[in-house]
């Protein structure tokens, strides 16, 4: 087992790489408010890498790599066995693997940065640039098949693993022939989620169709090379025989070699071919969308279309009893985004990941947006089942470090109202210009005057006001320490400018 660990306050910034990238100094670091975040992260690496040594070993890996990425830095990563096992070359974070599916984000990115560009529309009809897709639907009544159909499984074709898996080196005009014979349809457009390579081999040759670069070639240009991914390849025989991961399938005890498959159009599913130490740098492009922010744009695409890429489009299903490793059940809802899958808990966490598998491999990544928190995992045997793997680990990390999500900064102006009510709710002396039109008609000031003096008379005078705990942007509480208990005042301000307040509450706690 070959594990490292890389220093927090080390000063490789992943977007530092990035082709004209503006001084990072520029990234608003994100605000989680826990002083030992960092070093509770550290303290949990050697459970991590045994929980990936044991499960490799148990499920037949024949080689291994995987990676821990927070706010935006590959802090931590390791391997095990084997990269090729004829020439017994060790995996190593350097080791390129193909990563199948985890490939359809980056052609799901390529299309959003040509949507940004003006080149195209989501909900353009896929006619328009696949004109034998013209008419073809399950019922003569099915809407045309658009983009976003496309990009979110719901276009109503029928689900093509592992068919599609053995299409990879399929050639454009391969995929021609295909439309104009008609294909076979599942559902209706637009109405269920099937997970479909087919469609994204579409979007591949639409990439094609409107840049005038074949998927690959527009991607590397586009994405890749500005992440300092150029070694990043989807044709094996252009990676070099000592960093390429050989693909095994576990069989009668033994590991027999599969035949990798050419570069087609197919690729853009699952064609992919990288390395940990490469692909973290993707994952750091992910959580560096987050937060929303004023800074200016340094990374290859806008940060708003890679928040896209992490909200629901697809609803797939809801988990009432799903049970989290640590044995905790609760309900979880899950859809697929543009090229990823998105999923919600019960606790109102969010996390997003994509898993890849093809004969010879199985890979999967996972983040928490609003942990600042991503994991990678990858081997080299037919399927392997990375996903509830990566789960674990990212859970464990999680729940041992005691990890809080990042905390949202209250703007000034939920700042400044809060001041201006902590100072009236103790004197309700006038009516004050800080409420809207319709507060003092749905709360009358003489029930307000009541409701202030009965709190207050039992909380005593105040000691110090806490800082505003904000929902969002219009809408926060704050706990005020009073002589014998707290008061909680919460309040949501309208959507004027400037922002007035429509309504507050206050609660008594005890301390």
């Amino acid at each position: 087992m070959k594990f490292k660990l890389i220093s927090f306050q080390a000063t490789f910034f992943i977007f530092c790489t990035i082709a004209n990238a503006q001084n990072p100094k520029n990234f608003t670091p994100p605000q989680y408010n826990d002083a030992n975040r960092n070093q509770r992260i550290v303290a949990t690496f050697p459970i991590i890498e045994q929980l990936y040594k044991n499960f490799a070993e148990a499920n037949h890996f024949p080689g291994y790599a995987f990676g821990v990425v927070v706010d935006g830095n590959l802090v931590y990563k390791g391997s095990g066995g084997y990269a090729n096992l004829e020439e017994k070359i060790p995996a190593s974070s350097a080791s390129m693997f193909r990563i199948a599916s985890m490939s359809k984000s980056f052609t799901a990115l390529a299309i959003l940065q040509l949507r940004d560009q003006g080149k195209l529309h989501l909900d353009d009809a896929v006619e328009k640039y696949l004109p034998a897709l013209k008419g073809q639907g399950l019922t003569k009544d099915a809407p045309a098949i658009t983009i976003r159909n496309l990009m979110s499984h719901s276009a109503g074709f029928p689900e093509d693993n592992p068919w599609g898996d053995r299409q990879l080196a399929d050639t454009e005009n391969d995929l021609l022939k295909l439309i104009q014979a008609k294909i076979s349809f599942s559902t209706a457009t637009g109405l269920e989620y099937e997970y479909s390579n087919l469609g994204f081999a579409m979007l591949g040759y639409i990439i094609h169709k409107v840049s005038g670069m074949t998927y690959d070639a527009y991607i590397k240009k586009n994405i890749l090379m500005p992440l300092g991914m150029a070694e990043t390849s989807y044709e094996f025989s252009k990676v070099p025989t000592k960093l390429l991961a050989n693909g095994y399938r576990y069989i009668n005890n033994g590991w027999r070699k599969e035949t990798l498959l050419h570069d087609g159009i197919y690729g853009a599913m699952g064609g992919m071919i990288t390395s940990i130490d490469m692909f973290s740098r993707y994952v750091a492009m992910h959580e560096m969308a987050w937060p929303e922010r004023n800074d200016p744009e340094t990374l290859p695409i806008r940060r708003s279309s890679i928040r896209e890429m992490h909200q629901a489009a697809k609803f797939i299903s809801l988990v009432p009893n799903y049970k989290y490793p640590n044995g905790r059940v609760v309900a979880i809802s899950n859809s697929y985004t543009y090229g990823l899958h998105w999923m919600r808990d019960a606790l109102n966490r969010n996390s997003i990941s994509h898993s890849g598998g093809l004969p010879g491999y199985g890979s999967n990544w996972i983040i928490m947006p609003e942990y600042g928190i991503g994991v990678i995992l990858f081997a080299n045997v037919t399927y392997a089942p990375t996903s509830n793997l990566n789960m674990v680990v990212l859970d464990t990390i999680v729940q041992m470090a005691n990890l809080k999500p990042r905390a949202i900064s209250a703007s000034p102006i939920v700042q400044y109202r809060q001041s201006q009510l902590i100072n009236i709710i103790q004197h309700w002396d006038q009516k004050s210009t800080i409420f809207a039109e319709n507060f003092f008609e749905d709360y009358p000031i003489d029930s307000l005057i009541k409701q202030s003096n009965t709190v207050f008379s039992e909380a005593g005078q105040i000691v110090s006001v806490g800082p505003m705990m904000v929902e969002n942007q219009m809408r926060g509480y704050c706990i005020i320490k009073c002589e014998r208990k707290n008061v909680k005042l919460s309040f949501t301000l309208t959507p004027e400018n400037p922002a007035l307040v429509q309504e507050y509450h206050l609660v008594l706690q005890d301390h």
